[in-house]
């Protein structure tokens, strides 16, 4: 994988993600991969932020590792994990809690009040380039329309689950998330050029 030769924060996140996820989860450790990729290619929008958003990527997950579930909210077991043992900065934590509008799932769980008084909110715009990093990455790596992956969410796990019922939520910060974030690839390509990712799905 390419992302291995970056080096700062996201190597030592590929590490820890690969330790915690490709035995245990190795559809998820895909999905994580994948997600990281789609960071690689905003480098043009985000320039020496780009380090820290594939190491959130690589890390936002790992919430799901059996050996960390706590409160079943991965974004805060994780975030909890990243911040308490393996003493990340605290961007990286702030990105894992948040991430994909978490704040959503945190409210169906009653959660939120918890969530905000451990963890503040990161910039937006890293916020929202990790929300378009994950929606466009379905569970096995492929990289995918917004709208697809959140059917896809809808369809592995049923409508009432809280996972579903968050997803429906958060549907707007998620879509909105994702179009800023191809408008500005699109923007930082010229006029004319695009992006092939963004191409493809706003066609």
């Amino acid at each position: 994988m390419p992302i291995v030769n970056h080096v700062g924060h996201s190597e030592w996140a590929y590490g820890l993600a690969k330790d915690l996820l490709e035995t245990t989860l190795p559809r998820r450790w895909a999905h994580t991969q994948g997600v990281a990729e789609q960071a690689e290619t905003l480098t043009a929008v985000l320039g020496a932020d780009t380090d820290t958003l594939i190491a959130a990527c690589l890390l936002h997950d790992i919430g799901y590792a059996p050996d960390l579930v706590d409160t079943g909210m991965h974004q805060l077991d994780g975030a909890r994990y990243l911040r308490d043992v393996a003493g990340a900065d605290e961007r990286l934590c702030r990105l894992v809690a948040y991430h994909s509008c978490a704040d959503n799932e945190a409210r169906q769980r009653d959660l939120l009040d918890v969530l905000a008084k451990e963890f503040d909110q990161e910039r937006p715009d890293l916020a929202r380039a990790l929300t378009y990093c994950d929606m466009t990455t379905g569970p096995d790596g492929r990289h995918l329309d917004v709208l697809d992956r959140l059917a896809e969410i809808h369809s592995r796990y049923g409508p009432e689950h809280v996972v579903s019922r968050s997803i429906r939520d958060a549907t707007p910060c998620i879509v909105s998330s994702v179009r800023e974030v191809e408008a500005a690839l699109t923007d930082t390509a010229g006029p004319g050029r695009g992006h092939p990712d963004t191409d493809k799905m706003t066609s």
